[in-house]
């Protein structure tokens, strides 16, 4: 209760900050020759910091639309950060468009009546402008939030790493060849391989996905043979290989596994797009070796309908209770279609069909294309082929899962027992929520 008192008091102080700066924005405006009156300010919450592009996107509205001002509220995309961003939507606070990064999350908030309904507008198709991934995201066959931008888990290389242990960049490969890349990749950097812990929660749905989390019989397929190869295998790496950091150390640590990778202490970073905001950002993480990027691996070779985390992301959704819809539409629209440009530097790069691949592929890699392996960058970036998901496990499954898989990962519990409280948790969610 004291840490949602807090996380409450510091919201308010964050929101106050925000009005402050709100009045700031409306001075200017009529000191511009602006009518007051008139100036629509809409606030827009996204998880990316403002200094990767979202103040220039807003800047670059801003100076097109003296009419609608947007202000940028930056919330952490963490536990924490989201608590934050849904208290301000449940409460009625200055919230008028937000981005949602997982599908579980959003879900929760469409049926929570915390997202609008974006089939009342009629002059601007979702489906034909983002293409089929994007009904990714429909909650009960309805688009209440509209994805924005390319989203795909992949492995980072350090290709200069490869190089000195005699290894080709994968592609067609397994989670057992990712062993043996990071065992062998350990003996040259410290670590074979790093993890960023927001994968951690869909790394387990990639195999199961095409299946379904639900067997045929009603009862939970959260304890398939595949889920359990990718846990054991992790575990060696750990325990037997030491080719990765200890669970427990990583997360009491904080440790900034992206940091680790760019500094050249580990060979392969399992990560995502992402990232390009650090790796592209040479002022602070300075580097001199080039990176190459590998899909992420199927289980086993047999494995059928592999799938990866990803499709499209960044999806963004209006506030029912904002008073100023009409004028976040068409924000939220002009942002689709080419505003968010300036993400693309790091990473975020626009999935609709307004802006050419050509377009932000040149963005992506300006100035650093000496850095990268661009062949392999352009091999799984812009790679239409691969099956992508959207994990549709509840939030609720995903968090009890966690808190078991942790424990295994710190030696407190067998994989048997992680497997029998989290098929027996979720066997009584579906009873519930039958």
């Amino acid at each position: 209760m004291k840490m949602r008192q807090v996380g409450l008091f510091t919201l308010s102080l964050l929101l106050a900050g925000g009005s402050l700066a709100g009045c700031a924005k409306k001075d200017e405006g009529s000191a511009a020759g602006s009518d007051k009156k008139n100036v629509v300010h809409l606030k827009f919450w996204g998880g990316v910091p403002v200094e990767a592009g979202p103040q220039e996107v807003v800047d670059q509205w801003n100076k097109e639309n003296p009419d609608i001002q947007v202000e940028y509220v930056r919330f952490v995309n963490d536990d924490v950060g989201n608590v934050k961003l849904d208290t301000a939507l449940m409460t009625g606070q200055d919230v008028d468009l937000y981005a949602t990064y997982n599908f579980a999350r959003f879900q929760g908030r469409a049926k929570s009546g915390l997202a609008l309904d974006l089939g009342q507008f009629k002059d601007y198709n979702i489906d034909e402008m983002m293409g089929p991934n994007a009904a990714d995201w429909k909650v009960d066959g309805k688009y209440f939030a509209m994805p924005t931008k390319r989203d795909l888990h992949f492995v980072w290389l350090n290709k200069e790493a490869l190089d000195k242990a005699g290894l080709p960049v994968p592609y067609n490969w397994t989670w057992s060849d990712m062993r043996k890349y990071a065992k062998t990749l350990a003996g040259v950097k410290p670590w074979g391989l790093v993890e960023d812990m927001v994968t951690w929660d869909f790394v387990l749905d990639s195999p199961i996905v095409t299946e379904g989390f639900v067997k045929p019989d009603g009862t939970s397929n959260l304890d398939n043979p595949y889920t359990r190869k990718i846990l054991e295998t992790m575990h060696g790496m750990m325990y037997e290989d030491k080719s990765i950091p200890m669970y427990g150390e990583q997360l009491a640590n904080k440790m900034r596994v992206e940091d680790e990778f760019l500094k050249g202490n580990a060979g392969m970073f399992y990560a995502g797009e992402w990232i390009f905001r650090f790796a592209n950002n040479l002022k602070d993480y300075p580097r001199n070796f080039k990176i190459a990027i590998a899909p992420i691996p199927k289980v086993t070779e047999d494995q059928k309908n592999h799938r990866v985390f990803g499709g499209l992301g960044d999806a963004i959704a209006i506030n029912p209770k904002s008073k100023n819809i009409e004028a976040a539409w068409k924000f939220m629209k002009w942002y689709a279609d080419g505003g968010m440009l300036p993400l693309t530097k790091g990473g975020r790069i626009p999935s609709s069909k307004a802006v050419s691949t050509d377009k932000s592929m040149q963005i992506l890699l300006d100035g650093v294309d000496k850095l990268y392996d661009v062949d392999s960058v352009k091999k799984v970036l812009f790679n239409n082929d691969f099956k992508t998901f959207q994990s549709s496990l509840p939030q609720q499954m995903i968090d009890a899962r966690k808190k078991e898989y942790q424990l295994y990962f710190t030696n407190d519990q067998t994989l048997d027992q992680v497997f029998s409280k989290v098929v027996k948790s979720h066997n009584t969610y579906l009873q519930q929520n039958k």
